[in-house]
């Protein structure tokens, strides 16, 4: 078969325009944000913009590596994980700092700081991809049995960094371990008969929880030691207007910033509504406040577009651990994306989960860019043979 010029590049240039489309909008909205005042002479944007460079290097480097190497670095990189996560707890405040309340992040000279559980969620997928392929290779024939312990074995893998990111407290990230790997359960070829009962026993009870939560949340208090004010968060969000002078202040501004941009926006740089650490998890709200619904919906769509590339790669390749990677980066991004934007507008309760590529932070885009070049090593080694000119 003789290959086509146009076919055979090896790097997926329409996931490196997303990225750039992604990276514009990151330094404009951004921009905007630290002129507000509150950051004194702070300079996020040119932070963000080195950050991105780095980001470029791991893809430049991941990006030599094909499945097989990857297949052998997922357990060590994993552990690696482990080690960083197991560190914080007992790392001193000089090391490992405490920030608004949780102790996640690696105090960096010359850097700042660094979270490794952003890290660690690109870890998780590569682990579970691993766990999942060497499962279907060493069981041929399925059963209920073979179905139940890949179950564990996946549950086991991510529920040990799940609890000690939870000891930070971290619940926004969590969610994000839990979101991934429901996301390759489902598509792991265990049985829906053993997946239906299980998810279906863990739905009832989270409805049970809600429920106790909003209406009852004096029997919570009685039989579990749960403190109402606990749930502050819950309630601001179901009527945020009743508690704006405390937990639901965010929200509200965030409501009051998108709400007023209306269709197109006051303008790059108009911004009348104050909401503070508006450059990290509530840098949509900038977006929607500037650009209005237009802009808004142009950089959900450039989201759509990066998932559809990814989506698309995931298909082509015949190669089951790419195509396990490619669900965990895709339900990672997708959950980041629908939760951050859920939240700005209300829709979701607030969980401290940034947009990815674009909102700040140097750790949060070092997990991104490094979950997106598996992706580029997939697209760059699979095509390697696709358009092979032997048999």
């Amino acid at each position: 078969m003789t290959s086509n010029p146009k076919t055979n590049s090896r790097l997926d240039y329409g996931l490196v325009m997303i990225l750039i489309l992604l990276f514009l909008s990151s330094c404009i909205a951004i921009y905007s944000a630290q002129t507000t005042g509150q950051y004194g002479s702070e300079n996020f944007l040119i932070k963000q913009i080195i950050w991105y460079v780095i980001g470029a290097g791991i893809i430049a480097a991941v990006i030599t590596l094909d499945s097989d190497q990857l297949q052998k670095l997922s357990w060590y990189a994993y552990g690696f994980g482990l080690v960083l996560l197991m560190g914080l707890i007992i790392a001193p405040s000089t090391i490992a700092p405490v920030i608004n309340g949780a102790k996640s992040w690696y105090r960096v000279p010359a850097m700042g700081t660094l979270q490794p559980s952003e890290l660690v969620k690109v870890f998780i997928i590569l682990a579970l991809a691993r766990v999942i392929v060497d499962h279907h290779q060493k069981y041929r024939l399925k059963s209920i049995q073979t179905d139940l312990w890949l179950l564990i074995k996946i549950g086991i893998v991510t529920m040990v960094p799940l609890m000690l990111v939870m000891q930070q407290p971290d619940l926004g990230t969590s969610l994000v371990y839990i979101a991934i790997m429901l996301g390759m359960i489902f598509i792991s070829g265990i049985t829906w008969k053993l997946l239906v009962p299980i998810f279906g026993t863990g739905l009832t009870l989270i409805s049970i929880i809600f429920y106790f939560v909003i209406w009852k949340p004096e029997i919570l208090e009685k039989y579990l030691g749960v403190k109402e004010y606990q749930f502050g968060r819950i309630y601001s969000w179901l009527d945020p207007y009743n508690y704006q002078s405390t937990t639901g202040f965010q929200l509200t501004r965030s409501l009051l910033a998108i709400g007023s941009g209306e269709t197109v926006g006051k303008g790059y740089g108009t911004r009348e509504v104050y909401l503070p650490e508006s450059h990290t998890d509530f840098i949509f709200s900038i977006i929607g406040e500037e650009f209005g619904f237009v802009g808004a919906s142009i950089v959900v769509s450039l989201f759509f577009l990066l998932i559809y590339q990814i989506t698309k790669i995931g298909m082509e390749t015949k190669n089951d651990f790419y195509t396990y990677i490619c669900v965990g980066v895709i339900s990672m991004i997708t959950f980041h994306v629908f939760q951050n934007i859920g939240m700005t507008i209300g829709l979701l309760p607030i969980t401290g989960i940034p947009l990815p590529f674009i909102s700040y932070g140097g750790s949060s885009l070092m997990g991104n860019m490094l979950a997106v070049s598996l992706i580029f090593s997939i697209r760059y080694h699979y095509k390697k043979y696709m358009f092979s000119t032997t048999a």
